[in-house]
């Protein structure tokens, strides 16, 4: 039940900003849920996606359950992304 991760413009754009320890665990976190989503994705109130939670930064996710894609939207500090 793998799914496969897709990362948009701002997300990738964010991840690159970052110094190279935190995109690392971000990415080996990504790796994780991609084998077991829902284990780590919780469903995020107000909007039909889900959150991820990787220390201090959060993902919003969106899940298309019939072609197994995780398509990550926003990528950015928990105090930041709430206020998207």
């Amino acid at each position: 039940m793998s799914f496969s991760i897709k990362l948009t413009s701002s997300a990738k754009s964010f991840l690159k900003r970052l110094s190279p320890e935190i995109s690392k665990r971000i990415v080996k976190k990504l790796k994780q849920v991609r084998e077991n989503p829902f284990r780590y994705l919780e469903h995020f109130e107000g909007d039909s996606c889900y959150k991820l939670r990787v220390g201090d930064y959060r993902a919003l996710i969106d899940v298309d359950f019939q072609d197994k894609i995780l398509v990550v939207r926003v990528l950015d500090k928990r105090g930041r992304i709430y206020k998207r």
